[in-house]
């Protein structure tokens, strides 16, 4: 394509040139056209600038300029549009249903609940800013608990003395008269409880020759011994006598204290022939304490009765509210009334020896 445009404007060069040595060969109409002949060729085959010669005509007519290769445009392919992931319908199968809690109601303002939920609150709050009036709502606060003690208080006191099986007054008196009366009943009932066990009961006594605590010890049931009746059997675990003299007439142990678990001396059994032992202590007591566990461990095996019992504690006979299991059904714990008359009927009476 460059070469035919060469040779287009080779030739109308020459017939320009020629023309212009001879006027005369050619008419200036024929030459015109050849030269707009030549042009349209040159600017049809060869791209040139956008700069055309009427707006850079300072530069002339360059008919042997070498044209540059055109630029390749940069044919970038445009960039896909961005397609947002459309969003997948919800699983119905695997959504799993709320539960909805219902809140719980308030309980009633200045109410007990209330009280409870709300007085550190407005304590803190004056504490951090104790102006007049967060301090004053604090103590008034603080008052009506006050006046609400007081009124359970007085209605407690005119209840339980108004029913003798809530009146402890009635099962122990506190008044000092009475409660000395009561402890002399209690040890005359108590001393003749533990002259009818020893009568059928004796006490098993393990001690060893060097231990000091049933040196101690001995002295106690001999005691016991002389006052309530009850017949010593002294058991020898190391098989020497003690120091002091007591029980002499021991026995040797032969497997007794090991098949009774005993562990620690002085070891102390209630013995009621011919096979039934009962367990007081492993360790030195008291007069006072051996016969209270004598009585207790009495009761528990059945050789004196509960009420009786009861009596040498100093305690009045009075009915125990011990319902059976199922006796009362959850209707009747709803109802105040129904519920008393309920444990009413079903406290458990015992006569007084």
């Amino acid at each position: 394509m460059a070469d035919t445009s060469n040779c287009c404007t080779q030739t109308a060069m020459s017939l320009f040139e020629n023309t212009a040595m001879n006027r005369n060969c050619a008419p200036l109409p024929i030459l015109m056209l050849l030269l707009l002949q030549a042009s349209d060729a040159w600017s049809g085959d060869v791209e040139r600038s956008d700069i055309s010669f009427f707006a850079d005509k300072q530069r002339g007519w360059f008919w042997y300029e070498v044209v540059p290769e055109p630029a390749k445009k940069n044919q970038t392919e445009p960039t896909p549009p961005i397609q947002k992931p459309e969003p997948s319908p919800p699983k119905t199968n695997d959504v799993e249903p709320k539960v909805v809690v219902a809140d719980r109601a308030e309980p009633e303002p200045l109410s007990s609940a209330w009280l409870k939920q709300n007085m550190e609150h407005y304590l803190n709050r004056a504490i951090d800013d104790p102006s007049q009036e967060n301090v004053a709502a604090f103590y008034y606060l603080q008052r009506v608990m006050m006046d609400k003690a007081e009124r359970f208080t007085n209605a407690a006191r005119y209840v339980v003395m108004s029913d003798p099986q809530l009146d402890e007054t009635v099962r122990r008196p506190i008044a000092t008269y009475a409660a000395n009366e009561a402890n002399h009943h209690a040890s005359l009932v108590a001393e003749k409880a533990l002259k009818t066990i020893a009568a059928q009961a004796g006490i098993l006594f393990f001690f060893r020759s060097d231990c000091r605590y049933c040196h101690v010890q001995a002295p106690i049931l001999a005691m016991l011994e002389n006052a309530h009746g009850f017949k010593i059997y002294p058991v020898s675990l190391d098989g020497l006598p003690m120091p002091n003299g007591f029980f002499s007439q021991f026995k040797r142990d032969q497997g007794q204290a090991a098949l009774l678990g005993v562990e620690q001396t002085p070891a102390l059994f209630l013995m009621k022939p011919p096979r039934q032992i009962v367990p007081l202590a492993q360790g030195a007591l008291s007069l006072e304490e051996i016969t209270g566990r004598i009585l207790l461990a009495a009761k528990e095996a059945g050789w004196i009765d509960a009420s009786q019992y009861q009596t040498t504690q100093g305690i009045r006979n009075t009915p125990m509210l011990l319902p059976t299991a199922g006796s009362i059904s959850p209707a009747t714990v709803q109802d105040p009334l129904s519920l008393i008359q309920a444990l009413q009927a079903g406290a458990q009476f015992r006569s007084a020896p």
